[in-house]
């Protein structure tokens, strides 16, 4: 195998990149961000991986999730605390069923780039650039707006180093403090079944927290902040090269750009830039898994990201869709079974559930999403493996997006409140359900 450098990936096919018509700006932006501070490091990088690696093996839950594509407009503190409230929320239902520890993911600072299906898009016959992310170009359908402009990538730094500093404040400052659940509070939930549920189990966990503290079993240091780690999809190579360096006192090179970041569906070429790119770089990777991946392809894939069969390197984010997922992952657990890589299996079940409405509104069905989730525990637990984790696209804000749910959500209510610019959230009274779903189904499995 060829020596790996940073821009080893510029010698092989780069799909889903923008077309930069001034490259000497590109490269004079590429200059600046390199020469910028790493947003994150290589010990919480390594500590994740650890982490991770306890999932493999069910001893840890992986609770990945956020928004489908991060808008600049979004960066305040608003939306981000939102986001935070749902997945702490989430992760204690999940603590509370499982009884082990969650790792809490959020796709967030830094998921400012969307892979598009086509590269072009037509309205009113007027041909432009698709819109590929605030990072990228614009929403406007004009010819200014959908230019892909690489002076972006600047803007999206800053406000991943500004939602990364507010989500560090909050978590480590006493926000995400056990005792005081009462601040992850979103006031428009107050009255929904699962809100009420979730107060239920709030109780019961604060009786037992008073009676570890009267017994001095835990102090309140150790429950007043929690790890939370981001992701994104490493799909703009040249910003993900900007952001890669070595690490202090190592000549081992990170992505400090983000502690996890994952090859999409469209990218996982074997000989593509995405993979040459994923493979030099030491931290956790996930890969999205669809129904076109092949059992010779994964396997192929995992000895080229994976050759030492590192724990904790390697995620299997599985996408299949309700329908497929019963024939399309049996054979590939089997195949990673036969080749002895430690992976985690994560599922996926937004992506494969997409569905347009007669008006062309892009919608998914929760009951699909749900279907999909419980398939997924119902085969691993058939081939004897453990599936430890979830991926989500979710928000905190009060969303119309997915229909279906506790809600009863119609396509009728889709305009009410659709405020996503590219794949449809989950909203609380969702997320929830699927985090009530999941604990009961390990509680089942456990027993």
């Amino acid at each position: 195998m060829s020596q790996w450098e940073p821009d080893s990936w510029q010698f092989k096919q780069a799909l889903q990149q923008p077309n930069y018509e001034d490259q000497q700006q590109l490269k004079t932006v590429c200059d600046k961000l390199s020469s910028r501070p790493p947003l994150v490091t290589s010990w919480e990088i390594e500590r994740l991986k650890s982490q991770l690696a306890m999932a493999s093996q069910g001893l840890a839950f992986l609770l990945q999730g956020g928004d489908c594509n991060e808008s600049f407009a979004a960066c305040t503190a608003d939306p981000i605390e939102k986001k935070l409230k749902v997945l702490l929320q989430m992760s204690l239902v999940l603590v509370y069923g499982m009884q082990k520890p969650v790792i809490r993911v959020g796709r967030i600072a830094g998921q400012y780039a969307k892979p598009r299906s086509k590269e072009m898009e037509t309205c009113d016959h007027v041909t432009l650039p698709s819109y590929r992310g605030d990072c990228v170009n614009r929403i406007p359908f004009t010819a200014g707006d959908r230019e892909p402009r690489s002076e972006n990538m600047l803007k999206a730094y800053d406000c991943s180093a500004q939602t990364l500093n507010y989500l560090r404040a909050l978590t480590e400052g006493g926000f995400a403090d056990i005792n005081h659940p009462e601040n992850w509070e979103l006031d428009f939930v107050t009255q929904s079944a699962r809100s009420q549920e979730y107060h239920q189990m709030v109780s019961g966990i604060g009786n037992s927290l008073r009676f570890i503290d009267t017994i001095g079993g835990v102090t309140r240091a150790d429950l007043s902040r929690v790890d939370f780690y981001t992701s994104h999809e490493a799909l703009l190579l040249p910003y993900e090269q900007a952001m890669t360096r070595r690490a202090l006192g190592s000549d081992q090179w990170y992505n400090l750009g983000t502690h996890y970041p994952w090859i999409g569906d469209r990218t996982r070429n074997l000989d593509g830039a995405h993979v040459e790119y994923f493979r030099g770089i030491k931290n956790p990777i996930g890969m999205k898994v669809g129904p076109s991946a092949s059992v010779e392809q994964l396997v192929s894939l995992l000895n080229h990201l994976n050759p030492n069969r590192e724990p904790g390197r390697m995620t299997l984010i599985c996408r299949f869709g309700a329908s497929k997922i019963r024939h399309c992952l049996p054979p590939l657990i089997e195949a990673v079974k036969k080749s002895q890589h430690p992976v985690l299996w994560a599922v996926d079940p937004m992506h494969g559930n997409t569905i347009t409405t007669d008006d062309g509104t892009k919608t998914r069905h929760f009951d699909q999403i749900l279907d999909e989730v419980r398939e997924s525990f119902a085969v691993h637990a058939k081939h004897e493996t453990i599936i430890g984790g979830i991926h989500l696209e979710l928000t905190g804000n009060n969303v119309t997006e997915c229909i279906g749910g506790a809600g009863g959500l119609s396509p009728a209510d889709l305009d009410r409140a659709y405020e996503s610019n590219v794949d449809p959230r989950l909203n609380y009274e969702q997320a929830m359900e699927i985090a009530f779903l999941i604990a009961g189904q390990l509680q089942v499995d456990a027993s």
